[in-house]
């Protein structure tokens, strides 16, 4: 194959110098972070752009936001399982050129439906992103820095969400909406340069195909599953409850590590509900309740970079976080209640690839962020139907309650795979 297009279809080794690096596993650490950044950063800066569509176009946008979620939730796991078999270096950097395509075509569509679509194709490249994130951060690290690894990206996605709601309405106010978008082009393209010559090649593959029954089961699951948390008919739920088991019966990898992917779905959820509540219960103006709000995401990446290894101690710390703010939102809560979760999430996410084999980290890292997207719809649509139906306060004891199954639900898995040593990619 000429060597010029061979660089499009297969991964490319990095270069000997790097390769060889003692802090070279850190430099595809944070390689990877500029991609966990940018997925929260967009998710939560495109809220904030939402009131401006909806002046500009007329109609309602509220499926600029509702398209990309579904889209990311139904393909993220399966394209983790297509990496681990393709490459999941080429994935990644193929994830970032689609993404970053996606949003300048965002930011140039002059209708609505036309935007909507192109958000779909960002999602489709934010999922390339996401499943791989976690499984390249297993492969570029020992195993016994795998939870320090992986608090660092769970810092960097925390410092994505912080920034988001402050740099969106800036962005917008200055600029329009459009930049909502185009600020993703210098982050992707940087983060496609540095991925080339900083990420390791996939040195172990998956061994089974995707199996196109069990993606369609899970597609059918959470689009019928998100549509009713967006306000369809809950009779949706009789065609997203069998489909779910459907697909945890044919995935042999879900049912190994379910109790820790039901954690990560409880933890994210609990992290989001805040985000959502707080706002109804705060007598700030809208700017000095995101300063507040920024305490939560700062707490979380205090505890994802910490060394302490406790993660049940950090899920029980929320539990009386959310406690706390059911009787008063106070910033010291906030930030508990994130170190809590900061301590949990990144233990809790090493422990599940842990227990898989390292051919299949794409594999469980597309279900761990489909976990990670579960949590966040759960986290906008529950605190909201509770606080509606039973005020603020019973809002912030089920997120109390919730936190509580964090402490319960089993770390992982209790028979990790040996991971054999990689030789430096060349």
């Amino acid at each position: 194959m000429n060597r010029s297009l061979r660089w499009f279809v297969a991964e490319s080794p990095r270069p000997r110098r790097v390769a060889t690096w003692a802090g070279a596993p850190w430099l595809a650490v944070a390689t990877v972070c500029l991609g966990a950044f940018l997925g929260q950063f967009d998710a939560s800066v495109v809220t904030l752009a939402l009131p401006a569509l909806r002046d500009d176009f007329g109609a309602s946008p509220e499926w600029v936001s509702l398209a990309y979620l579904l889209t990311l939730a139904a393909f993220v796991a399966p394209i983790g399982k297509w990496s681990d078999r393709r490459g999941r270096k080429l994935v990644y950097l193929y994830g970032f050129v689609v993404f970053t395509g996606a949003s300048v075509a965002c930011a140039l569509s002059r209708d609505l439906d036309v935007l909507i679509a192109f958000r779909v194709v960002q999602a489709l490249g934010a999922a390339m992103l996401q499943a791989n994130s976690v499984a390249l951060v297993v492969a570029a690290v020992p195993r016994d820095r795998m939870r320090k690894a992986l608090g660092v990206q769970a810092t960097a996605q925390a410092l994505g969400l912080a920034l988001g709601p402050t740099v969106g309405g800036l962005l917008v106010e200055a600029f329009g909406w459009q930049w909502v978008f185009l600020i993703n082009v210098p982050v992707g393209v940087a983060a496609l340069v540095a991925g080339h010559f900083l990420l390791p090649r996939t040195h172990e593959r998956g061994s089974g195909p995707v199996d196109g029954l069990a993606v369609v089961l899970l597609a059918t699951a959470t689009t019928a599953l998100l549509l009713v948390l967006s306000g369809a008919s809950p009779f949706l739920l009789l065609l997203a409850l069998p489909a779910g088991v459907g697909y945890v019966w044919r995935e042999p990898l879900v049912r190994r590590v379910k109790g820790g992917l039901v954690g990560a779905v409880c933890g994210y959820l609990v992290l989001f509900g805040p985000l959502v509540l707080v706002p109804f219960t705060s007598d700030r103006g809208p700017f000095e309740t995101g300063l507040l709000l920024t305490a939560l995401p700062v707490g979380f990446a205090l505890g994802a970079a910490s060394p302490w290894r406790v993660p049940r101690a950090g899920a029980a710390l929320s539990t009386v976080a959310c406690g706390v703010l059911a009787w008063h939102v106070h910033p010291v809560a906030l930030v508990a209640l994130g170190l809590g979760l900061g301590l949990f999430t990144p233990a809790n996410n090493a422990a599940v690839l842990g227990a898989l084999p390292r051919g299949d980290a794409g594999s469980g890292g597309g279900l761990v962020n489909l976990a990670r997207a579960l949590g966040t719809a759960f986290g906008v649509a529950v605190p909201l139907f509770v606080h509606a139906q039973w005020g603020a306060r019973v809002a912030f004891g089920a997120l109390a309650v919730i936190a509580l199954v964090t402490v319960c639900t089993p770390i992982g898995d209790k028979r990790p795979c040996l991971r054999p040593r990689v030789p430096p990619d060349q």
